[in-house]
Order: C-alpha cells, then sequence, then structure tokens
C-alpha cells in the first residue's frame, strides 16, 4: 500500500451512501503500526438505513426471495468471478491489516470465498426449493426450504473475507438477503468486496455493510427488521448474543472459542511432517479458533516430544507477512499483543517452562510481535491449558494411556476443533471419534468446505459449511394434501 485509504460511505441498498455517524474508525497496519486508512464507524441510524434496505429487498413481490435458484446462482458466479479479478489486492489489505501471512491470505482471503458462492450456488440450484411426500393418512404433503429472511453477519478480525462468506455464500443463495458487519480491525477489504457485488449485479439491498464497533453490533443484533443472526468471535460476546436471540426467539448460529486438543499417540512422529503439525497448531499466527493448541504427549515419550515441538515451533521464520517465506507475522494489534504477554507472564508464574520463545523477536523493532513459544511442564488444569490465548503459544501436557488423553482432551468448556496424531491412521480415527468436539483432524488439520464446521459446549452451536448450513438460512414450511406428482416417489419441484 502506498497510501492510506479513506472511506466515508456505507453500502445499503446497492449504492455507497454517506455515513450518518461522523465518527471514524483508523484501521492500523499490523506490521509497521502506521495507519492505513479510515472508515466510518457507523451507528443505529446507518444500520437502520441497511436493514430498511434489506428488507424491502427481501419482502419485495418477485424479489430477491423469489427467484429461482438457478437464477440467484447466475448472480452469485459473477460475484465470485468479481472477487477473483481482486483476489490479490483483497489479500494484501488483509495481510496489511492483521499480519497474515501472505500466502495464507491468497488462498484463504482471496480464493475461499469465490469457491463458497460457486458452491453454494451450485447445491441451491441441484436442491430445488419442495419436495413432495405420500402423506400417512393419505394425499400428499409438499415440503418447501423457504429463505428465513434477513440475516445479520457479524464476522471477527482474523480471517475476514472467508469468514464473511461462510455466511454471505449460503444465505444469499437460500434467498435471503444480508447485513454484514465487519470487525473494526480489519474494514478496509470490505470495499474491494462491496465493489466486487456493484459490478456483478447484487439487487440493491441484497447485500449490504456497515462498518462498526461493538455496540452498533448489539444493536444490530437486537433489530426488529432482522430475522436471523449469524456471529463469529469470541464467547462472551456470543453469550450476550444468545441472551438477545434467546429474549426474541430469533434464530441464531454462533461459531465460538477454542482450546483444542493435539493428541499425540505413542507412535507417532511429528516430525515427518512439521508443516502439518504447524498448520495445526499454530495457523495464522496462532489467531485461528480451531487450532490444536494443547498437545497432549504419551508420558514415557513425554522428554522427546517436548524437544521434537519444540525444534519445530524454534525453527520457523518469524517477520515480515508480505514475505512468502514468512510463517508468523505480527498479531492484529498492540491489544492483542498484550493479551497474550500476559498469558505467558501467568503460565510462567503457575510454574510453566518455556522451551522456545516467550518474548519479543529482538529483531523486529516495529510490530506486533510475539515469538512463537511453548510451554512444558504445564498441568491440564493450568489458566493456559484452559483460556483461548489467540497467539502463538502451545502447551505440552502429559497423559497416561489413550483413556486419558481422550479425558483430558475432553477436560475444557471448548469443543471446536482438534488432532489426532498416529503411524496407525484407524487407531487415531477411533480415538479421534470419543473426543466431544465439532471437528477432528487425523495427521493434520484441514476444512472440508463439503462438511459441516461447528462446536459444542462454549464453542457455540449450528453448523457453517457443507449442505448442512443452508438448514441455518431456511425455513420449512409443509403444504398439506397437494395433488400427488405424477409417477412414484417423491419428486423435486421448482
Amino acid at each position: 500500500m502506498t497510501s492510506p485509504v479513506h472511506q466515508d460511505h456505507i453500502f445499503a441498498g446497492g449504492e455507497l451512501v454517506p455515513a450518518a455517524s461522523p465518527d471514524r474508525i483508523t484501521v492500523v497496519d499490523a506490521t509497521t503500526e502506521e495507519p492505513l486508512g479510515s472508515v466510518p464507524d457507523g451507528n443505529e441510524t446507518d444500520v437502520d438505513r441497511a436493514v430498511a434496505a434489506a428488507r424491502t429487498a427481501f419482502d419485495e413481490t418477485g424479489g430477491w426471495a423469489e427467484w429461482e435458484p438457478a437464477r440467484r446462482r447466475e448472480v452469485l458466479d459473477r460475484f465470485a468471478a468479481a472477487l477473483e479479478t481482486r483476489g490479490e489486492e483483497t489479500a494484501h489489505l488483509v495481510t496489511h491489516q492483521n499480519g497474515m501471512p501472505i500466502e495464507m491470505a491468497r488462498n484463504f482471503e482471496a480464493g475461499f470465498p469465490a469457491l463458497l458462492l460457486r458452491y453454494y450456488g451450485r447445491l441451491v440450484d441441484e436442491q430445488g426449493v419442495e419436495h413432495v411426500r405420500p402423506a400417512m393418512f393419505g394425499g400428499s404433503t409438499a415440503v418447501r426450504r423457504e429463505p428465513v429472511g434477513v440475516v445479520a453477519a457479524i464476522v471477527p478480525w482474523n480471517f475476514p473475507q472467508a469468514l464473511a462468506f461462510l455466511k454471505i455464500a449460503p444465505a444469499l443463495a437460500a434467498g435471503c438477503t444480508v447485513v454484514l458487519k465487519p470487525a473494526p480491525e480489519t474494514v478496509l477489504d470490505s470495499y474491494v468486496m462491496i465493489d466486487a457485488a456493484m459490478e456483478a449485479g447484487l439487487p440493491p439491498g441484497v447485500l449490504n455493510v456497515v462498518p462498526a464497533g461493538r455496540e452498533t453490533g448489539a444493536y444490530l443484533v437486537r433489530h426488529p427488521g432482522v430475522d436471523k443472526v449469524s456471529f463469529t468471535g469470541s464467547t462472551a460476546a456470543g453469550r450476550a448474543i444468545a441472551e438477545d436471540c434467546g429474549r426474541l426467539l430469533r434464530p441464531v448460529t454462533l461459531e465460538l472459542g477454542g482450546k483444542s486438543a493435539a493428541i499425540v499417540l505413542d507412535d507417532a512422529d511429528l516430525a515427518a511432517d512439521p508443516a502439518a503439525f504447524v498448520n495445526a497448531t499454530l495457523q495464522n499466527n496462532g489467531q485461528t479458533c480451531y487450532l490444536s493448541t494443547r498437545v497432549l504427549a504419551p508420558r514415557r515419550r513425554y522428554g522427546e516430544i517436548v524437544d521434537t515441538v519444540s525444534d519445530i515451533v524454534g525453527a520457523l521464520a518469524v517477520g515480515s507477512p508480505l514475505d512468502p517465506a514468512t510463517q508468523i507475522g505480527p498479531l492484529v494489534s498492540a491489544r492483542q499483543r498484550d493479551r497474550v504477554e500476559s498469558y505467558i507472564a501467568k503460565g510462567r508464574a503457575d510454574g510453566g517452562t518455556v522451551t522456545v520463545g516467550g518474548g519479543r523477536p529482538s529483531d523486529l523493532a516495529r510490530g506486533w510481535f510475539v515469538e512463537p513459544t511453548v510451554f512444558a511442564d504445564v498441568d491440564n488444569l493450568h489458566t493456559i491449558a484452559q483460556e483461548e490465548i489467540f497467539g502463538p503459544v502451545l502447551v505440552v501436557i502429559p497423559y497416561d494411556d489413550d483413556a486419558d488423553a481422550v479425558r483430558l482432551a475432553n477436560q475444557s468448556d471448548y469443543g471446536l476443533g482438534g488432532s489426532v496424531w498416529s503411524a496407525d491412521v484407524d487407531r487415531a480415527a477411533a480415538v479421534a471419534r470419543r473426543i466431544r468436539t465439532g471437528s477432528v483432524g487425523l495427521n493434520a488439520y484441514s476444512g472440508d468446505p463439503g462438511a459441516p464446521f461447528g462446536g459444542v459446549k462454549a464453542s457455540g452451536y449450528g453448523r457453517q459449511m457443507g449442505p448442512e448450513a443452508l438448514d441455518g438460512y431456511q425455513v420449512l414450511k409443509s403444504v398439506y394434501n397437494v395433488p400427488s406428482p405424477a409417477g412414484a416417489g417423491e419428486e423435486n419441484a421448482r
């Protein structure tokens, strides 16, 4: 970036319109600590305008909600193509804002949104709107899948575009309209997305964007014009949103925090594929919700595995996230660095031993960097083993046998991700099935867009990705005593 980028508008009703709020959000480069630009800090009036536009677009006769799925699919395909042409710009903006290594940004932030748009456009087109089934007492019933309505989508800063489109893609494909509130730390990339949406010809009001902080986000959650909320973020914020939605009887999907376990079985060889281990435990500078940051090691190999993990982590390249060779970049903000450093201090105070890292890189005077850090001599009930740190910090915890490893993995308030490492994949799979969590990787962790992703316990509820994600954006309607379809069995109908 050569000069700061300043925006004065929100996106509502298919147009960039001047923000009602006089307040501003300043976005800062995570590596240089210099301002990148600024955008409006949206207020309640801005939200009212965006929700009204989404409401009109959803309710109008013959509008987006009533379009044939194939017609919506054509628009989503155009949206995907427009995003791809802007992929490099998006990747660089995200990297500047939150410190994500550039190669990861190219994969997740530039490539993933287009994949999701095409996937859900095709899925809804193939699914159809209704099917007719025989009624138990004679006649037939048509079961229809209809869009839930106006969706409030609130996303965090760690994967701003990828996580936004985990909501936008299935919602739009289902026929919903969306009001998106991006995180203040990573909001500049949203304007690239807006430009792509306008080029693709999304009908006015189908997608709306209001940059804003937490209080305005809470107003959006409670807005009477919203029919559904989809939130990704901290468990504390998720609890508050769940309380609001429960009182309003408003459906909500919550993808929250995690403190996942990497169970290293006694036959595992982590050194055989260190890149897979790093991806599962330290991806995006540790700023990823599902990471396996608790490494459970068999007691008889504990010292050896601590040494292996320390060697892997100590060899990581730390530096500018714009350098393709960098594996660990800066954290998103000074506040986040302070948070991570406070956990490192707590881990030391509780008796943990830092085997590698534990400070700031001595050769990087600017940027919110923390050395990738490994703790040994940690009990599973220590604070650094139980609370989400959201930074490049791993703890290695001993266990006695497979049953004890599963017990420790499940001894957590969270249940979002996890991994099992073994030379015997069948054995690893058997252990994985006993972990109480929403997803587990075997000798790696790589989410599958075609499979559901989400958490249990304090990691939230509802699912994103896969066909199951559509359920959250559709309501089922039964129409009784419809004429039986021609031919036998069920038949899809448009």
